[in-house]
């Protein structure tokens, strides 16, 4: 019986030893990324990077993710068509794995976060080694500084861009809107039913503002300001005076002129020139046009409207209230006969005085000088 039990356990030894050369050479046979270690006994330093087919022995495997402790997994898994076809895939500016994924060699190092976000926030500074104007200019913008306050669901480089797929943040020009949409939902709603979305994502028109026209792009300034309300007429005469544009659309172009010339323009351009952080209560274009859902202007409409926009600032404003507004548009003796008419008595009056006064001073000296001569 011991016979018995000996030779078993010798049978047993012999399978274990024989499964476990088998399996030791089938893994020696296998691909495996080389450590650290390994280069450094070969004499392979740091210098000489890992190539991307290096990376994605690891990384073409569809199953590998990556769990952290907040619950949350994130897919390591890189499919090379998904960069080629990014901008970073181009021929003229394509890039390697370790050019934003510098001193990675197997094994790895778990990043110490303990959520997603903790590793975007963490990552996304690797831009700046190829984007630095454009990495500062948003860390000096309202994104910045929210980041700054320890709002971390404020946008960065990825959340705009992407991480491998990075593609034309223009193209098609409706990807623009559509990307700030992403945070500002509600905004882009309304500016989706605006004269200035709906012909933007319609038509695909390129002379309609998106909002990076109005706002910047990296450099994104805080529009709840003082300065930004007052200097906002600017943003809107960069395509209301342009008169090759606007002629396309038949709009005027008088639209900075009637503004600057009248009560409100008047302030508004004071404030600016003596002190833009200085907050005015007088309008701006966007009081009276709206922000985000700007609404084709019909004159009929206008007018039809104009004494409840004028009430916002105004409320014990009459009916009569709005009569004193001609609009953007130049007076004409159709449309605005009694303002023409006093305007050209008011053109013919003033040189016709100073002739006057210039003939009295001018009589005046003949007089003196025949006196003493």
């Amino acid at each position: 019986m011991n016979r018995q039990r000996i030779l078993l356990l010798i049978i047993t030894g012999l399978l274990l030893t024989g499964y476990a050369i088998i399996h030791d050479r089938a893994h020696a046979a296998s691909p495996q990324p080389p450590t650290v270690e390994d280069a450094a006994q070969s004499g392979d330093d740091e210098r000489e990077p890992p190539s991307d087919d290096y990376c994605l022995l690891c990384h073409e495997n569809t199953d590998l993710e990556w769990h952290l402790p907040s619950g949350e997994s994130l897919s390591l898994s890189i499919d090379p068509a998904v960069i080629s076809q990014s901008v970073h895939g181009n021929p003229e500016s394509q890039l390697a794995c370790v050019d934003c994924h510098q001193n990675y060699r197997f094994p790895h190092t778990t990043p110490d976060v303990e959520t997603l976000r903790e590793f975007v926030l963490e990552r996304y500074a690797s831009c700046r080694s190829c984007h630095e104007e454009q990495y500062l200019h948003a860390q000096d913008s309202v994104h910045g500084a929210a980041l700054r306050d320890g709002q971390l669901d404020v946008a960065v480089c990825i959340d705009c861009h992407g991480g491998h797929d990075i593609q034309p943040p223009d193209e098609p020009r409706e990807r623009i809107s559509l990307t700030c949409g992403s945070c500002h939902g509600a905004i882009l709603d309304l500016y989706s039913t605006s004269v200035h979305g709906e012909t933007l994502f319609a038509e695909q028109n390129p002379d309609v503002p998106t909002c990076i026209d109005c706002h910047g792009v990296h450099n994104i300034a805080d529009p709840t300001t003082a300065a930004f309300r007052v200097r906002s007429p600017e943003l809107c005469t960069n395509c209301h005076a342009d008169e090759e544009l606007m002629e396309k659309y038949d709009i005027s172009t008088n639209i900075e002129d009637s503004y600057l010339t009248d009560f409100h323009g008047t302030t508004v351009a004071f404030f600016e020139q003596q002190d833009p952080d200085v907050a005015t209560n007088k309008a701006v274009c966007y009081d009276c046009h709206g922000v985000h859902d700007i609404q084709q202007v019909e004159e009929a409409d206008v007018r039809e409207n104009l004494l409840a926009t004028c009430r916002q600032c105004h409320p014990d404003a009459d009916a009569n209230f709005p009569e004193a507004w001609v609009g953007h548009y130049e007076p004409t003796l159709e449309r605005n006969p009694t303002l023409v008419i006093a305007d050209t008595i008011y053109d013919g009056l003033l040189p016709g005085f100073i002739g006057i006064f210039a003939v009295l001073i001018a009589t005046d000296i003949f007089r003196r000088l025949r006196r003493h001569s």
